[in-house]
């Protein structure tokens, strides 16, 4: 793929997948031109106690592209990024803890600032890749299929779907608009996400402070589609010359939770068993996700790459570093 001298703007490039992204060009693709739009983290909550913004400096250590703090629900922010002239918007930028009650700001920060990006890139002629999600499918029988049973259970579901209704409408006006509904990623990036960090890293550090892994009744019958950061990474990748499309992005297999912590267990030579206690989101849960990737095949041309097993063995020197430099440094 010759992407020299293009130009690429990458929104939420602080926080978890976006700083893959700005890493991986940035280390492929030197010629290039990446800009980094972030809000950056304050010590501003939500009415649930979680950070407004996870985006984190730490992120992003080693990226040599240019970086602009800034909300994407500011005027100032999107004259910036217009007048960069990027060939690619990244639209990775989203309030995205699932548990979020502030409805207003929620669909403000999703939906109308990405209205405001596709007319950035009906004017200018770029494409956008953007992060959709499986909340988007509620809990539709699997596998989950777009443009089947989409009934979001949550405000952040019901925004992500009504983006990609969205960004459907943009297609049909000649910008390129590409969705990618991301499962359950895991992988390096995702530490400053706190309490929405997967639940591969939270069980690490629980195994790693030698304590059991805690997980929720029934976690043998809990199961996702749990897909690796640089298989997100690929299908980001492989977006730019797909046509129009809203895109599962996953690895079309379920495992269950308890998986997750007896894989964990192995790979870090432990055995402390697990704990189980009462799931407090029982009524807006997904119990079982599992994408149908048919399509994502053959527009995309992607092949997930690592299996959960492989993954997770990749991610663990990430995880001990974790554990050592962050949480007991």
């Amino acid at each position: 793929m010759n992407l020299d001298n293009k130009k690429i703007v990458i929104t939420g490039g602080a926080g978890f997948i976006g700083s893959a992204l700005a890493h991986y060009f940035d280390q492929n693709y030197p010629n290039c031109e990446v800009l980094v739009v972030d809000k950056f983290r304050s010590s501003e909550i939500f009415s649930n106690g979680n950070l407004k913004s996870f985006g984190h400096f730490k992120n992003l250590l080693g990226f040599k592209g240019e970086i602009y703090e800034g909300d994407i629900n500011c005027s100032k922010t999107l004259t910036l990024i217009e007048n960069f002239k990027p060939d690619i918007i990244y639209h990775e930028a989203a309030i995205s803890d699932t548990t979020v009650r502030e409805q207003d700001e929620l669909m403000r920060t999703n939906l109308n600032s990405f209205k405001d990006l596709l007319e950035i890139c009906k004017r200018i002629s770029a494409k956008i890749i953007y992060a959709s999600s499986a909340a988007t499918y509620g809990n539709a029988k699997s596998p989950q299929t777009v443009g089947e049973c989409e009934a979001p259970n949550n405000v952040y579901g019901f925004s992500k779907l009504k983006m990609d209704h969205l960004g459907q409408k943009y297609a049909k006006m000649g910008v390129g608009v590409v969705g990618l509904r991301y499962f359950n990623v895991y992988g390096k990036g995702e530490f400053f996400k706190n309490k929405t960090a997967s639940i591969v890293l939270q069980f690490g550090l629980q195994i790693l402070s030698g304590k059991a892994p805690k997980l929720f009744e029934g976690s043998d019958k809990i199961r996702r589609d749990f897909v690796y950061i640089k298989d997100i990474i690929n299908a980001n990748l492989l977006a730019i010359n797909a046509p129009s499309g809203i895109y599962n992005a996953a690895t079309g297999k379920a495992r269950s939770f308890q998986d997750i912590a007896d894989i964990l267990q192995r790979e870090l030579g432990a055995n402390l068993g697990s704990e189980y206690i009462k799931n407090p989101y029982i009524n807006s849960y997904q119990f079982h996700t599992e994408a149908n990737i048919e399509t994502t095949k053959k527009a995309l041309n992607y092949e997930p790459k690592w299996s959960l097993e492989e993954g997770i063995k990749d991610y663990i020197p990430e995880i001990k570093r974790i554990f050592k430099e962050e949480l007991n440094a």
